[in-house]
């Protein structure tokens, strides 16, 4: 099929190969030209931004064809859900700037599967298995041997019925019994050989409290949910590429015993699946996250190290900049590893029309201007985002101490050092040029660091002055007045990972030396991924700013309030530097 292209205000791009089914399933009629899509996360954990990939396509498909898209929970598993995650989940999808038609529970649905399970069971199509799971597993067979039929195949139907209602009596002990779809035992789709339609738990549930003890499994729910949610196009990830039959199989059960007699070709859910979001130096399973969670590895879900949505929110990406990112990388039938450096090449250029200028300074060391008049203090005009004339600017004091960077002075500097040294100039960034001393260019403690540099500042280079732009070699750097400065706590983050690949890397430590969870991570866990820089200072203006204004520190990177931030204390994370320094780290 020919690729079509979309016309947006800005620009035109190839539609990905969902939208063009779905444009071929408008161009046919299917569904009565309906478009009707859903979110079904399990609210088992926080949504990370794999979950952004699945969110961007399920919303914006609805919202780009003029259809609906549902926020279902997959509730099903009731040892592993909250509601802390099901509040969490609809706080990231409002941020990432998307807005759900209705929220649905799988659980919304528990008596319509009972009373579906109970017709296939009528039907001849359904059986409850006494043995137990190993068993079960062992007669499946192989891909390249069939299965052999359980015992329990034949029983009598109302032998089943009776069985399926003790499986719900809270009787019955878990393992037990599980009831099972009778398809083929040969069947080329290991999937399709008599599957777990249900199972005992005996476990209240959050929103049904006790009336269950017996809960559906996935691949009996899902679809169904579908079907009766009016469901047009189920998109999901490639690891359900080989469930695809015995959803449509479901599908097609569920439509007899509804009595629907539409076509079942024009008129059903269809299944469509799409590569997952691989990010490198990132692992995204929940149950690992959960871990790292509750082993104290990293302060909460929310931590800015962590890939979740709500990880990302609080260290300062921006929505729009995820989902350009997703964007970027596309939809396609085949699994990648994506770059963290794209990511963050994304987070930056968004950022960088977006952030607000301030001054920071991270090691600071005292700059004297030894010509300035003592006590005295003026006010310079900074621009807010030189990107942005409607963002206008804001006002930042000048005086005769000053807080510069250390790594911007050196008492030796090599020739090409074109910061501030004994008898060389720089300019600071909207105020003087000023030069440092060459007979007396800084003081030292006894171990030799610098404690204060002196200075002289030419009073006619105001930046903005007639005549202020004299040209000199050294470079412009970023300061803070020490007279109004407010002293505060900076965050630097980096990978979590020390390997490209912790997924893959973490399968090899299960498989080779026999160990999971935790341990198994800690082979792999980086031991800096968090530097925390207590002795910073920055421009009063920077210190009023909370979590979710954008700043960019200038000549250093994109920061964020941090939540623990107060006015007392502020606090910064670090979203991403000015350059891309996943290049450098992988040489």
């Amino acid at each position: 099929m020919a690729i079509k292209e979309e016309s947006t205000n800005t620009e035109r791009r190839s539609l990905n190969f969902v939208e063009q089914i779905v444009e071929k399933d408008l161009a046919e009629g299917k569904n009565s030209g309906r478009i009707q899509t859903r979110f079904p996360p399990e609210p088992n954990g926080y949504l990370h931004i794999g979950h952004a990939k699945a969110i961007s396509l399920d919303f914006g498909i609805a919202e780009r064809y003029h259809g609906e898209c549902n926020l279902r929970f997959d509730d099903t598993n009731p040892h592993k859900e909250d509601t802390e995650y099901i509040e969490s989940i609809e706080n990231d999808i409002k941020w990432m700037g998307f807005h759900w038609a209705n929220v649905y529970y799988a659980s919304d649905y528990f008596q319509e599967l009972w009373d579906f399970a109970v017709w296939l069971i009528r039907q001849g199509r359904a059986y409850v298995d006494e043995q137990s799971a190993e068993v079960i597993a062992q007669q499946k067979g192989t891909t390249t041997s069939p299965g052999t039929n359980s015992p329990f195949r034949d029983r009598p139907i109302e032998e089943n019925l009776r069985l399926f209602e003790l499986m719900n009596s809270g009787q019955c002990e878990p393992g037990k019994m599980v009831l099972r779809a009778k398809i083929d035992m040969a069947h080329p789709n290991m999937l399709c050989r008599d599957p777990l339609i249900y199972r005992v738990l005996n476990i209240p549930h959050i929103r049904t409290g006790n009336k269950w003890n017996a809960y559906p499994m996935y691949d009996f729910t899902h679809g169904q949910c579908d079907y009766l949610e009016g469901v047009t196009h189920s998109l999901c990830t490639l690891e359900f590429v080989e469930h695809r039959p015995l959803y449509d199989l479901f599908v097609t059960w569920m439509k007899e015993y509804k009595g629907d007699t539409t076509d079942i070709e024009d008129n059903r859910p269809r299944q469509t699946e799409f590569n997952k979001l691989n990010l490198s130096y990132t692992l995204m399973s929940k149950r690992n996250l959960l871990a790292l969670v509750k082993e104290g590895i990293v302060s909460g879900w929310d931590d800015p190290r962590m890939p979740t949505i709500c990880g990302f929110r609080r260290r300062g990406y921006s929505p729009e900049s995820i989902r350009k990112f997703i964007d970027k990388i596309g939809y396609t039938t085949y699994d990648a590893l994506n770059e963290m450096a794209l990511l963050e090449s994304v987070v930056r250029d968004d950022l960088n029309g977006r952030a607000t200028r301030v001054s920071a300074v991270l090691d600071p060391v005292k700059v004297v201007i030894t010509n300035y008049p003592e006590g005295q203090t003026e006010q310079l005009v900074a621009v807010n985002n030189p990107e942005n004339e409607a963002d206008g600017t804001h006002t930042i004091e000048f005086s005769r101490e000053l807080w510069i960077e250390r790594d911007d002075f050196m008492q030796v500097a090599e020739k090409k050092f074109m910061r501030l040294a004994p008898g060389k100039e720089v300019r600071l960034k909207n105020a003087y040029i000023i030069k440092c001393d060459e007979t007396h260019p800084c003081d030292t403690d006894d171990n030799g660091n610098v404690t204060a540099i002196y200075c002289t500042y030419d009073p006619a280079s105001r930046s903005g002055m007639p005549g202020a732009n004299r040209k000199i070699k050294g470079k412009t750097l970023h300061w803070v007045s020490c007279h109004d400065a407010v002293k505060a706590e900076v965050r630097l983050y980096e990978s979590l990972w020390k390997v490209e690949n912790p997924r893959d890397e973490l399968a090899a430590i299960r498989e080779q030396q026999g160990i999971s969870g935790v341990d198994a991570m800690r082979q792999l866990l980086a031991g800096d991924s968090l530097s925390i820089l207590r002795d910073c200072y920055i421009e009063p203006y920077a210190a009023a700013k909370r979590p979710g204004d954008y700043l960019q520190f200038q000549r250093i990177g994109y920061f964020m309030a941090d939540t623990d931030s107060t006015a007392d204390h502020p606090v910064f994370n670090k979203t991403v530097g000015l350059k891309d320094t996943w290049a450098k780290k992988n040489k």
